[in-house]
């Protein structure tokens, strides 16, 4: 069973950047494509971005240009690099395979004040 475990997130003002990590367990990591997603407090869970297993990546329209996704295989890890963060950016941040296809770890908060 793979496990998927977010770090990473805080409360930062709008403006502001935070990297989020994800650590995830198996051997099949390097294979797959990997997503952050994010729920705002009341909303529906929505993609953020998507890593391919060769480091192609894709961004929602929101985050286009401020968000940065990137991988290290040999680590396991899939990371998100946020700048010039926004207080609609505030939600629980999650990372999964894109599409995904395992249980959703806890995910971590980020809140961006105005």
């Amino acid at each position: 069973q793979v496990q998927l475990v977010e770090s990473g997130g805080g409360l930062v003002q709008a403006g502001g950047s935070l990297r989020l990590s994800c650590a995830a367990s198996g051997s099949m990591f390097r294979l797959n494509a990997m997503g952050w997603f994010r729920q705002a407090p009341g909303k529906q869970r929505e993609w953020v971005a998507v890593i391919s297993s060769g480091d192609w990546a894709n961004y929602a329209d929101s985050v286009e240009g401020r968000f940065t996704i990137s991988r290290d295989n040999a680590k396991n890890t899939v990371y998100l690099q946020m700048q010039g963060l926004k207080p609609e950016d505030t939600a629980v941040y999650y990372c999964n395979t894109n599409p995904a296809k395992y249980a959703w770890g806890q995910g971590t908060q980020v809140t961006v004040s105005s």
